[in-house]
């Protein structure tokens, strides 16, 4: 099958990629690197061409109020109308775990929005929601360091290997989209983002005194299991551990 992966230069879509081209099938890398402009659609359909699924993990770093509704929006309206006019068969979304959940936190508004469009829109739609990956900690702590110190929210979560995580998206493409609503995908062990976020930076060897609370784009409504997938949930193999040892092996 000829695959066309959104946001094919992000760290999702390289992965996406490696696994298709393993699989054997056709992958195209839809990305501006690539030529491609996804909001005003510029080159989209041609390189639609001949794909029979779309895989959506196109991300956003908009932080403003309203950025990543309008970014997912027009990203998803383009991306229909392309794909119908190409022939594609199956649009395939990567969500969040707990996305439904969260009415504050605008990068989950905006990927609730972008889960109604694919839901509504003419091409038969898969949502896979995952949780959050091995590096989400070590992210948030980049993010908020200032010096010798960063905030890091009390979140538990269940995490997933990227790679993992590439898997279940390739399996999904290739098949029918599936009509009985989003399918959860997880990591094997529940973590608490703090404590990842601290064994992420032992590893690094950076000497970084973490705080934590409630605050910025992570409220209150988030504790809890707020973000654990359900019991449903496909559960991935690769553990915080085994990820951890990889990037200690690389330092």
């Amino acid at each position: 099958m000829r695959v066309a992966v959104i946001g094919g230069s992000g760290l999702v879509g390289r992965a996406v990629l490696e696994i298709l081209d393993r699989h054997g099938h056709e992958s195209v890398a839809v990305s501006r690197s690539t030529g491609v402009d996804v909001i005003s659609g510029d080159g989209l359909e041609a390189a639609l061409s001949g794909c029979g699924a779309v895989i959506d993990v196109l991300n956003t770093a908009a932080a403003d109020a309203d950025g990543p509704r309008r970014f997912f929006t027009a990203a998803t309206q383009s991306l229909l109308v392309a794909e119908r006019a190409a022939g594609v068969s199956h649009h395939v979304v990567l969500s969040i775990v707990g996305v439904d959940r969260i009415r504050h936190n605008p990068h989950y508004i905006g990927k609730q929005h972008q889960e109604r469009l694919a839901r509504s829109g003419p091409i038969p739609a898969t949502i896979v929601r995952a949780t959050h990956f091995h590096d989400f900690a070590g992210m948030v702590a980049s993010g908020t360091r200032d010096g010798d110190s960063a905030f890091v929210p009390p979140l538990l979560v269940q995490p997933i290997d990227v790679g993992d995580l590439a898997e279940v998206l390739v399996e999904v493409a290739a098949g029918p989209a599936l009509e009985d609503g989003p399918l959860e995908v997880a990591g094997p062990e529940l973590q608490a983002l703090v404590d990842m976020a601290r064994r992420t930076l032992a590893a690094r060897g950076e000497p970084v005194r973490l705080t934590t609370g409630w605050g910025g784009p992570f409220g209150v409504e988030m504790a809890g299991e707020v973000l654990l997938p359900g019991p449903d949930a496909r559960i991935a193999a690769t553990t915080f551990d085994d990820w951890l040892e990889r990037q200690s092996l690389a330092v």
